[in-house]
C-alpha cells in the first residue's frame, strides 16, 4: 500500500526536484549562434540574447523564426532535464508502469 509516509517522501523529494529544475539553465540557439535564448529547466525564460547583425537586417520575420527556434530548443532541453529529474522520483510510485 502506499502509505502516508511514501507520500511525505514523494512530496518532499517532488518539491527537491522542483528546486533543482529552478536552478539549472539551458541554452537553445538558432541561425548558428546568431539568436540565443536561456532558460531554466523548469521552463522559465532568463535571457534572449539576439545578435546585432541580426537585427540590422531589419528583416522582423526572420528575426522571429531565429527566435521561435531557440526558444523552442531552449524548451526541448528544458524539458528534457525536467523528465530525468522526474525519473528518479517517480519510479517508485506503484501502478505507474515506469
Amino acid at each position: 500500500m502506499f502509505g502516508l509516509d511514501k507520500l511525505k517522501d514523494f512530496k518532499k523529494n517532488a518539491e527537491e526536484a522542483k528546486a533543482r529544475l529552478d536552478s539549472i539553465t539551458v541554452e537553445g540557439v538558432a541561425g548558428a549562434d546568431l539568436v540565443k535564448v536561456v532558460c531554466t529547466a523548469s521552463k522559465k525564460v532568463v535571457s534572449v540574447d539576439i545578435n546585432e547583425s541580426v537585427l540590422r537586417t531589419g528583416l522582423k520575420p526572420d528575426i522571429d523564426k531565429l527566435v521561435a527556434e531557440a526558444m523552442n530548443n531552449a524548451l526541448a532541453q528544458a524539458e528534457s532535464v525536467t523528465e530525468s529529474e522526474m525519473r528518479g522520483i517517480l519510479p517508485n510510485i506503484p501502478g505507474l508502469g515506469l
